[in-house]
């Protein structure tokens, strides 16, 4: 320091600290040889309190407010020192201003995943995080603590361990509220007050005070949630056969709104690949439900049961059942003159000229008068 910082230093009176940052929570007042003068004008914000501290010993706290220093507002400065009968001379301390405002928006967050257990899933492994707010409760405390003699103290020096303390403690008190994992989002605000309620003791013991602790997001791993995911769409669906009939349905609908020729036909297609679905998954869960078969092979279709290949608008069609025929014939797109083919048949033949299919044909209304 030079001659004339420290003559300038000699007549300041004014001892006051205007924090242009937002993270600093303890800033120690400069003053050459730590010298304050008597009656010198101490100026305390809103948001501050002032600690003067004598040879490592906290002496006096100033809250809020504008002060003359003088023996009578520094009592215990006052009998550290010594000062029985007054004293007017300049004297050492040390004088700390601490921020006492919320420090928000401090991030919390889940390293790795973290086990539990779980009523419905069993052990699942959780990821967490979230925000928190706190600010110094007790400055005298937290410079005891923590800050020691920082001439400056950020929040990025205790923000790690405040983290640590929020995850450790965060998912004990997830763990043993036992709540199901899929009920955890609709939960938040029970959790995080039990969170507050289980780390807001330890924050006290550092002069802190935990104002608001949220929690942002639970997450599964991605695989979990991926087969939650099917699992869901599966309750959605509900029924597959009512929903093969549904789809086949909507396939119908469309293709009666085509205007070219070929509307009618993919209707009727569209009826009979739907008839077809539903009997497929219908048997799926119908052989699903029934004991294996003890045979080597699979037995033969009923007699009549050979389904035909429908030849429609030049191009082969099928299998069909004889309902799914029905269901053709009935939309136009089988007649007499329509050629068909079944296993056995050596060529592909009207319909009008194979006897099963008469009981079908006999179905088509005949033409308009």
């Amino acid at each position: 320091m030079g001659i004339f910082d420290k003559l300038r230093n000699e007549f300041i009176d004014i001892i006051e600290w205007t924090d242009p940052s937002t993270d600093t929570i303890v800033w120690k007042f400069p003053r050459y040889q730590n010298e304050i003068k008597m009656n010198a004008k101490l100026t305390v914000r809103e948001s501050q309190v002032a600690v003067f501290m004598n040879e490592g010993k906290i002496a006096d706290v100033f809250q809020p407010g504008m002060y003359t220093l003088t023996t009578q507002n520094m009592p215990i400065l006052t009998t550290l020192q010594g000062w029985k009968y007054g004293f007017n001379s300049p004297f050492k301390a040390d004088v700390f201003f601490v921020s006492t405002r919320q420090f928000t928006n401090q991030k919390w967050g889940t390293k790795n995943p973290v086990m539990l257990r779980d009523a419905e899933f069993g052990p699942v492994r959780l990821r967490a995080f979230g925000s928190y707010a706190f600010r110094v409760k007790d400055a005298g405390t937290f410079l005891k603590e923590v800050a020691a003699t920082n001439p400056e103290f950020t929040v990025e020096g205790i923000n790690e361990q405040l983290r640590n303390l929020a995850v450790s403690r965060g998912m004990e008190a997830i763990a043993e509220a036992k709540i199901a994992v899929l009920d955890l989002a609709a939960n938040y605000e029970e959790v995080s007050s039990q969170i507050t309620g289980k780390i807001g003791t330890e924050f006290n013991e550092l002069g802190l005070e935990l104002t608001k602790f949220l929690i942002e997001n639970i997450s599964l791993p991605p695989e979990v949630e991926t087969a939650l995911d099917k699992r869901s769409s599966m309750g959605i669906v509900g029924n597959l056969g009512a929903y093969a009939q549904f789809q086949a349905a909507n396939a119908m609908e469309k293709a009666a709104e085509n205007p070219n020729g070929g509307g009618l036909a993919a209707a009727g297609l569209g009826a009979g690949m739907g008839a077809a679905m539903m009997g497929q998954v219908g048997n799926v869960f119908q052989n699903n439900n029934q004991p294996a078969s003890t045979g080597a092979g699979t037995p033969p279709p009923l007699p009549g049961a050979t389904p035909f290949y429908v030849a429609i608008e030049g191009k082969q069609s099928g299998p069909f059942d004889m309902e799914q025929l029905r269901q053709l014939a009935v939309a136009g797109n089988l007649n007499a003159q329509t050629l068909v083919w079944k296993t056995g048949m050596a060529a592909w033949s009207a319909a009008a000229t194979v006897p099963e299919l008469a009981p079908v044909l006999a179905t088509i209304p005949p033409p308009l008068p």
